[in-house]
């Protein structure tokens, strides 16, 4: 087998050889069936101009044809797919046209990776494709990166460009985190101080939140409405879902900075509150008012107008109690709703939005602290805290989305020593998150099943701009993406040297595509970040 075909990531299920290699060349004709014009589209869009073939419609020999072939559905999947090259050209078959386009992924992977640039580097006329058939489906139907761009805002076009990042690597879910205490990003019309107060800080913490070093400059920015719909219009084609969140109760800072109703004004004057400009745990969360819930549920219908997706994801976590214990407006709350304490409360404010959500055809999500106070039978957990969350919601029932922290956060430094930017928690290396196993044994075959996949999450505190994001996400994705769409052996009986070997293949890709990875070496002299304090957390992190 050539280079080109044993150095996929991810790993497909299952790989044959056939008689005959195919060569594609300018008069390659590209046969797209019923249902397949938005792959054909994406193809010509990408791997023609890299390659500089036409790859005119046409049924002519040696043709590349797209095809939805139902009956793979039954046997793997809704996203199967299968490829063939043989003599009669090559065949891309999915289960739906979500199948034809991983299938389409994985055939430019085959052309090499002179095939992930813009433009053609060489005078090549010909492009050479070995006799292949590949069968795949994926493990897992969510299988998705968080991209923070709260704490630092990342432009309209480093998040188009992230989408076809997360799409080359066979992931389909972009979670958004759009709000949190350092900034809105997100435009809401009937609430325009969200985005005109609410999206820009006066400074910036520079490293973790015990540094004495600050970047005076202001910093902010918002996706309008029109951004939001081209972001998932552009993933749609990609089939990319765009899960947006809203963070409630806590981490409310700056919509509170735009709206001090919606603070606890019986406390603090939150008229005085600025749009936080450090990192940590904030103090200033939502009061239990139906004023709020009033706000809050107008955001949400514009949101549901611009997210399609059928999860909404609303955070609920890390929302301290010490205002609503002091304030007798949320203590008349919890007398009224009968609720046991300020936890209560906070499942309340969920609750309520849970139904809300359920009322209109979504689905809440939130992070595994909605557990606490009992949640409704529809809402999916993301288990971030550890594995016990996702295991205790799966036993009550709840789907889950399995995203430990000391796991698969890719805020988290790569390597030890005092080369790491910013080192902040435990020691994450690419071999580490190759041997993640989002499903814990403990859980039963249908406790098991409730796992409906994982996401690694990229906070961006310490991540100021794409080149440090970039950094931080590879090329530790490649291996998340492989834990989340292939069937791999238990994590000590993973093949971590034949990966390597495969991703000595994928850097060239990442490489075409202009992704400043962290190389394999370590950090180059223009990835350091000297002077600027972190927070590493030493030795092997929990398994909790």
């Amino acid at each position: 087998m050539s280079d080109y075909e044993t150095d996929l990531i991810p790993a497909p299920r299952r790989i044959g050889t056939t008689t005959a290699s195919r060569t594609l060349d300018e008069h390659t004709a590209l046969d797209a069936g019923p249902g397949t014009d938005r792959v054909a589209r994406w193809l010509r869009a990408t791997v023609g101009p890299a390659t500089g073939l036409p790859l005119p419609p046409g049924t002519g020999p040696g043709r590349v044809r797209l095809a939805i072939r139902p009956g793979l559905a039954e046997e793997e999947g809704p996203e199967a797919y299968r490829l063939t090259v043989d003599e009669e050209g090559v065949t891309v078959e999915g289960a739906s046209e979500a199948g034809v386009f991983w299938g389409a992924q994985t055939f430019r992977q085959l052309l090499g990776p002179d095939a992930f640039r813009r433009a053609p580097v060489t005078d090549r006329s010909a492009w050479e494709l070995p006799g292949v058939v590949i069968e795949d489906a994926p493990r897992f139907r969510w299988r998705g990166m968080l991209l923070d761009v709260a704490r630092h805002f990342m432009p309209k076009d480093g998040v188009l460009r992230y989408i076809d990042l997360l799409a080359a690597h066979k992931l389909n879910v972009l979670h958004l985190h759009l709000t949190d205490d350092q900034g809105w990003r997100l435009e809401i019309e009937a609430f325009p101080r969200l985005t005109e107060v609410g999206a820009w800080r006066a400074r910036t913490k520079l490293g973790h939140r015990d540094s004495p070093l600050w970047d005076e400059r202001p910093h902010g920015g918002y996706y309008t409405q029109a951004d939001i719909r081209e972001i998932v219009a552009y993933a749609t084609e990609r089939h990319v879902t765009v899960v947006p969140e809203i963070d409630i109760p806590g981490h409310s800072q700056a919509a509170i900075a735009a709206y001090p109703e919606l603070g606890n004004t019986d406390v603090i004057d939150t008229a005085s509150l600025p749009v936080w400009d450090t990192w940590g745990v904030n103090p200033n969360v939502l009061a239990p008012t139906d004023n709020t819930l009033a706000f809050y549920e107008q955001v949400l219908t514009e949101v549901l107008a611009l997210f399609p997706s059928t999860y909404v994801h609303l955070g609920g976590d890390e929302c301290p109690k010490d205002q609503w214990q002091a304030s007798p407006a949320a203590q008349a709350r919890i007398a009224a709703e009968g609720l046991a304490d300020e936890d209560g409360l906070q499942s309340w404010f969920i609750r309520h939005f849970d139904r809300w959500l359920a009322a209109r055809g979504r689905r809440l999500v939130g992070w595994d602290e909605i557990l606490e106070g009992g949640l409704a039978p529809g809402a999916t957990v993301s288990s971030w805290r550890g594995y016990a969350g996702g295991i205790a919601a799966a036993r009550a029932g709840h789907d889950v989305i399995m995203c430990p922290e000391q796991q698969v956060y890719l805020d988290h430094r790569q390597a030890g020593g005092t080369e790491e930017p910013v080192p902040i928690g435990y020691v994450r290396t690419l071999e580490d998150v190759y041997r993640f196993e989002p499903v814990p044994p403990e859980l039963t075959g249908a406790e098991a099943a409730r796992v409906i996949g994982t996401q690694a999450n990229m906070w961006t505190e310490v991540t100021e701009n794409q080149a440090r994001v970039d950094y931080q996400v590879f090329p530790r994705l490649a291996a998340f993406a492989e834990t989340a769409w292939s069937r791999l052996p238990a994590p000590a009986d993973r093949d971590h040297a034949g990966f390597e070997r495969r991703m000595t293949g994928h850097y060239a890709r990442l490489d075409a595509l202009g992704v400043d990875y962290r190389p394999p070496a370590g950090p180059c002299p223009w990835q350091r970040r000297p002077g600027v304090l972190g927070r590493p957390i030493e030795g092997a992190p929990p398994i909790v």
